[in-house]
């Protein structure tokens, strides 16, 4: 036997302080992104010497109170790319040709004949994206985009993502022209303090008439008060949110509304991607416990400094 392995086969959702009593005495822990370590859990559990994340986002582990206790933390890039990016277009999609309300409006048996102007939507073909955060998936949104013939914009705040961006004929452009240019608003920022409401009320004020939001990355990022407020005032026309504030809970206001599209963090849910997410993080803790540097490290100064230590 290689590992004596704590579980969670009922999938329960552990409290912090659950979660804290799990992880006494452990060497490793492998966490779903709806688990929060928080920096009490971590100072709780002195022999801990890995987070193996199963998402490439790990705003649900505290980064900083890892790197102080000398803890790598790792996650899953790559592996749920193509999914995510596919999920993006569903939901721009959806929201576009309003898929979901037009199908709750047939199964409630309210079609009876042809209406030539019945549940028009928005154009796809030659309308401007804009991508919100060009890393990894943005990138893979903005390829997509290429087979509707859309004029594409970006802005990302890193310039090695610009250039490899631009080489798929994407523009970068301040925030602001992004914002008032894009009838398609795609956003893929990772969470942070600074990325807290990134997209509030003002934001949302200077979108272009008409405009679809879609968020794909998380719940925060987006003020969705402020979302459902513009939504009844029509800018934007529509929204499409995989992730949501206060996720499992969704804001009462947004439920109330017919333009938007909502499904529960549910980009990376293919069979192939979930696979890879879980296998990439088992590979990430075998490499950290075998005294390996991991493929994919959150936090590469704690392990620089391990080894400033060994030499």
């Amino acid at each position: 036997m290689r590992f004596e392995v704590r579980d969670n086969q009922e999938d329960a959702q552990w409290s912090g302080a659950e979660l804290q009593a799990r992880l006494a005495g452990v060497d490793a822990v492998l966490l779903d992104p709806a688990s929060r370590l928080d920096a009490t859990a971590i100072d709780a559990c002195p022999g801990l010497v890995l987070v193996s994340n199963i998402a490439v986002g790990y705003n649900n582990v505290d980064v900083g109170a890892c790197t102080r206790a000398g803890i790598p933390v790792t996650n899953t890039p790559d592996v749920l790319t193509d999914a995510t990016a596919d999920h993006a277009w569903a939901l721009l999609m959806s929201a576009a040709r309003r898929v979901v309300e037009s199908d709750r409006w047939t199964r409630a048996g309210h079609w009876q004949r042809f209406a030539f102007d019945s549940f028009l939507g928005a154009q796809v073909q030659g309308a401007t994206l804009g991508i919100l955060g060009m890393g990894r998936i943005g990138r893979a949104i903005a390829r997509r985009a290429q087979g509707f013939a859309m004029c594409t914009l970006f802005h990302n705040r890193h310039a090695p993502a610009v250039s490899q961006a631009e080489e798929s004929g994407a523009q970068w452009v301040p925030r602001e022209e992004l914002l008032r240019r894009a009838d398609f608003l795609v956003i893929v920022v990772p969470y942070s303090r600074e990325t807290h409401h990134l997209i509030g009320t003002q934001e949302l004020a200077s979108m272009k008439d008409g405009s679809i939001l879609i968020n794909i990355a998380r719940g925060g990022v987006v003020d969705d008060a402020a979302l459902a407020q513009a939504l009844r005032a029509g800018r934007p026309a529509a929204a499409a949110l995989d992730v949501m504030e206060n996720e499992p809970h969704v804001h009462p206001a947004l439920l109330d509304l017919e333009n938007i599209v909502l499904t529960p963090h549910i980009a990376s849910a293919t069979r192939a991607a979930r696979r890879g997410m879980v296998g990439l993080a088992v590979e990430n803790l075998e490499a950290v416990l075998a005294g390996e540097r991991p493929a994919a490290l959150v936090n590469p100064e704690v392990w620089e400094r391990r080894r400033e230590r060994a030499g």
